[in-house]
């Protein structure tokens, strides 16, 4: 696997010689590490390897989703044979809206077919298809969980990015099932990471007992930050990736992002193989995978029960 460093220089030089695949990325190197490792194990998987038979042009929106438009209008002005558009909706959108007839393969956590992005999931018609994993459609399972651990809360806290072109069901479906549960949900928003630290603090201060994430990429890829943040307010919390437990948060519940990015990299791979995307249907990631750091719920004063604890995935301890 190259360096950080090398997968953000260009492969321009390359491009006579070898197909390209244009890489369009929400994030930086560093924190899209073990996805971008899992595309190249799917591109490996049918016979390409990055310098050897395919060269990747990056573009890296380092966390400022605005730049994505003209990030994915650079790559098709470079005329990549394949542009992969992963971690999550916004980047899918993105690559889409140039009107390239490229072939676009997508990543994402959220419905395709619901935001537009393809016509349905068995033909997804026209020049682009993908991956999508169940991320959004669990959000209220994460809130299930929570007051499991919780039963007394009477408030819980629901972060959603307002930004997000998912926000609006999973709230949605957030308040369906607070009501059945027999709970009232704070929403709190938040788009920026200098915007994180008031969200603790509210919870801190009694105004929620506890901190529900929904789907959204810009959470998922700071999870050092907001596990740092409930650490220091002492606050539970649940996001959708296995980053936030191991980096010191409560727990996790959301899709595969292993999985969901290696099989993007196996599409990307039969695209330049010659394959149509109208012959190759969005696969949907159905393993969801739930982390619990009990160290952590020790320091919280918290404690799972012993029915939770076993249908875990995976325990921190």
């Amino acid at each position: 696997m190259a360096a950080a460093a090398t997968w953000a220089t260009s492969s321009h030089a390359q491009k006579s010689s070898m197909p390209v695949i244009g890489y369009l990325c929400p994030e930086s190197p560093d924190l899209f590490g073990s996805r971008l490792k899992a595309f190249h194990q799917g591109l490996a998987e049918v016979g390409f390897v990055e310098g050897r038979n395919v060269a990747i042009e990056y573009r890296w929106a380092n966390g400022q989703y605005a730049r994505l438009p003209a990030l994915a209008a650079e790559l098709v002005a470079r005329n990549v044979d394949v542009m992969v558009a992963p971690g999550g909706a916004p980047v899918a959108l993105a690559a889409k809206a140039t009107g390239t007839t490229t072939t676009i393969v997508f990543e994402m956590g959220g419905d395709p077919v619901q935001l537009g992005v393809v016509d349905s999931l068995s033909r997804p018609g026209g020049n682009i298809t993908g991956v999508s994993s169940l991320s959004v459609d669990v959000s209220p399972k994460r809130l299930e969980l929570m007051h499991e651990l919780l039963p007394a809360a009477t408030t819980l806290g629901v972060v959603t990015n307002p930004t997000s072109p998912t926000a609006g069901s999973q709230v949605q479906r957030l308040r369906s099932a607070a009501e059945t549960l027999g709970v009232q949900l704070q929403i709190l928003s938040a788009s920026k990471e200098d915007e994180f630290e008031s969200l603790f603090s509210a919870v801190a201060n009694e105004q929620a007992n506890a901190l529900v994430f929904t789907s959204d990429p810009y959470f998922a890829f700071r999870s050092q930050r907001l596990a740092d943040l409930a650490t220091k307010y002492g606050v539970p919390a649940i996001t959708q990736t296995r980053d936030f437990p191991l980096a010191g948060g409560l727990m996790s519940y959301g899709g595969d992002f292993v999985q969901s990015h290696r099989r993007a990299g196996i599409y990307a791979g039969r695209v330049l193989k010659g394959e149509k995307p109208a012959d190759l249907p969005v696969q949907l990631v159905t393993k969801v995978e739930f982390v619990i750091n009990l160290k952590t719920a020790k320091l919280l004063g918290r404690e799972f029960s012993a029915s939770v604890v076993s249908g875990a995935d995976e325990v921190i301890e």
